[in-house]
């Protein structure tokens, strides 16, 4: 791994060896079209002149002398060529084995548009030429004069410039190179002083305060360094009371599993028993036998309502449970669950103060939520069930072992379960539904108790 400056060093080279290619290739290619360009230019105009003499002359023999010596002071090379590609007249060599320029490029262009051009390495002179080739009429004949000159000059002004601008960059790069350099050595400092107080906050060290005023990143940066260390510091304070809540959570889970298992287990078990009595034993009276099967409907029952009340508590918790809402005679409806609940409690008495209120409300959920107060109140009491109703206002007190203080601030969780009761049944489910269904009409629950005198549930709506 680089260090800092390490890294500066093989940053910069990259720069400047990425900006002395490109500039190198622009520079080549913009100053060869440009050069080109200034050619074409000039031999076009050279071949105009020519063209105005040689109308001048009207004959075309006199031009080889011509030929010559304007090539020789503008040191270009000229050509006459007629109109069947045969040279009639050449600057830099004889007549003599020259080949019919006919299937020239140059030749074929202005023969075909009167101009034409092309750039390659001359047969008879092995350089690299660009062609100009022009046509013109000369005594009713048509003639092609061709200039062309040498491109390869591109190549040592190419490389003088290169090496100008190589040398312009490379002192600017090494005077960039070293003051990047000596910052990179002051943000190294910064930078370790950061990583070793990192290292005291991985080694749970109380580590010292942060200080860098370099830049003002470097500033900030110490400022929320410095911020997370204090609240690793009181995450580590917290982290003991948070282990001691997780280990009552998978306590309180266990227990839950265990509640579960054992609310399934009595009526299973029940049933089993009471099924296999009457399969293996065919002697049984019918009186027994309808007894049995009194006891397998009843856990059947059992366990019906409890995997009904573990789904509502599902549906209560998704909000997915339907709300129909109706007119409902609230008298009637606590008259209908305390006729229920007398098939099971046939010696408790449950004192209703008859006053016909009628409230907005789902009737068979809020018949759920009060039966479920009510049969708490029949269990944790052995005296009579007062039931009031009011304008605003429905009250249920009995007068049994009442709830603890630290039980009741936890009481409507879902699966909690008091230490000196199981609320309703052991699965801890009761107050969670009430709560649910009536925070699903916008009613409210307050629960006033006291230890060994009782308790007073009463629903707000």
């Amino acid at each position: 791994m680089l260090k800092i400056h390490q890294l500066f060093l093989r940053t910069y080279l990259t720069i400047f060896i990425a900006i002395l290619i490109t500039l190198t290739l622009i520079t080549y290619f913009w100053a060869k079209n440009l050069y080109i360009n200034q050619i074409e230019e000039n031999l076009i105009q050279n071949i105009d002149i020519l063209s105005v003499v040689l109308e001048d002359s009207k004959d075309i023999n006199s031009t080889k002398k011509l030929v010559k010596e304007l090539s020789s002071k503008l040191n270009l090379r000229i050509s006459i060529i007629d109109e069947n590609g045969d040279v009639i007249a050449e600057s830099h060599k004889s007549l003599d084995g020259i080949k019919n320029h006919s299937n020239r490029v140059e030749i074929i262009q202005a023969k075909n548009i009167g101009l034409g051009k092309d750039r390659r390495v001359s047969e008879t002179l092995e350089k690299d030429f660009l062609y100009i080739a022009k046509k013109i009429f000369l005594n009713n004949q048509i003639y092609y004069i061709r200039m062309a000159d040498y491109t390869n000059k591109i190549k040592d002004n190419f490389m003088k410039l290169t090496f100008e601008i190589f040398m312009y960059i490379t002192f600017f790069l090494i005077i960039a190179f070293l003051s990047t350099y000596f910052i990179s050595i002051k943000i190294k400092k910064e930078t370790d002083s950061i990583l070793y107080f990192l290292k005291d906050i991985t080694k749970k060290k109380k580590p010292i305060f942060l200080k860098s005023n370099y830049t003002y990143e470097f500033y900030k940066i110490a400022k929320l360094l410095n911020k997370v260390s204090q609240k690793l510091l009181k995450k580590e304070e917290e982290k003991a009371k948070h282990t001691a809540k997780l280990t009552l959570a998978n306590r309180q889970k266990d227990d839950i599993i265990s509640a579960i298992s054992h609310e399934f287990k009595n009526p299973i078990a029940i049933i089993s028993g009471y099924s296999q009595t009457l399969i293996e034993d065919k002697n049984l009276s019918q009186d027994v036998q309808l007894k049995f099967l009194s006891k397998i409907e009843s856990n059947s029952n059992k366990l019906s309502s409890i995997i009904d009340k573990l789904r509502l508590t599902l549906r209560l918790q998704e909000k997915k449970q339907e709300l129909v809402k109706t007119k409902v005679n609230l008298l009637s409806l606590i008259e209908n669950c305390v006729s229920d609940l007398k098939i099971k409690y046939k010696t408790r008495e449950m004192n209703i103060e008859k006053n016909e209120v009628f409230i907005d409300a789902d009737e068979t959920l809020l018949s759920i939520a009060i039966s479920n107060i009510i049969e708490n109140a029949l269990k944790y009491s052995n005296k009579d069930i007062e039931i009031k109703i009011e304008k605003n206002c429905l009250s249920i007190t009995d007068f049994g072992i009442g709830i603890s203080k630290e039980d009741l601030e936890k009481i409507d969780k879902k699966f909690y379960r008091a230490s000196s009761n199981d609320w309703n049944n052991s699965l801890g489910l009761g107050l969670f539904i009430v709560k649910s269904i009536l925070k699903y009409h916008n009613f409210e629950l307050k629960v006033n108790s006291i230890v060994n005198s009782g308790s007073t549930f009463k629903i707000y709506y």
